[in-house]
């Protein structure tokens, strides 16, 4: 069995994002290495575990692309717009910070009301010291936008949301 590397500075990050944004908790796998990071109440630095993930033989069942599963009920959604069967959610594809311009003094990527178009930039995350673009799966117009601006979003977690159009 080959042993998975790590690099330790890596971890070091990880460890920083969970102490700078207060996580319970930060797990991240990548080929076949799982490193969870758990973060301690009030003071300390958190306790790292490494573990190495066992990949089954057998065939995942296909899964529908996440930007194309209607979004469910939220909190943050109007009543109206939560029983809308048009809207879709593009959501954070890993754990890191949400950006919604390419920098501090620039526009964002997307407002709402914006019309957009599949592959559109609709922000970045920020992932260990790298910069990811997030690009749009889908075409429409963007009805609201729960991820905030330079805050840390956990995989799967809605940045926008768009009327198909």
């Amino acid at each position: 069995m080959r042993k998975a590397n790590f690099n330790i500075g890596d971890v070091r990050k990880l460890a920083e994002l969970v102490e700078k944004h207060g996580l319970a908790e930060l797990t991240v796998e990548e080929n076949g290495l799982c490193i969870t990071i758990k973060g301690r109440p009030a003071a300390g630095s958190g306790e790292v575990v490494v573990q190495e993930v066992v990949q089954h033989a057998a065939p995942a069942e296909p899964q529908p692309r996440a930007a194309e599963t209607p979004a469910p009920p939220q909190q943050k959604e109007s009543p109206a717009a939560s029983h809308d069967a048009d809207l879709r959610r593009i959501v954070a594809p890993m754990v890191g910070v949400f950006y919604r311009s390419p920098s501090p003094d620039q526009p964002p990527y997307v407002r709402v009301g914006d019309t957009i178009e599949e592959g559109q930039i609709i922000g970045l995350i920020e992932a260990m010291k790298v910069f990811s673009e997030i690009p749009s799966e889908i075409s429409g117009e963007v009805v609201e936008i729960p991820a905030q601006n330079a805050k840390l979003v956990q995989q799967g977690a809605p940045l926008i949301v768009v009327r198909v159009i």
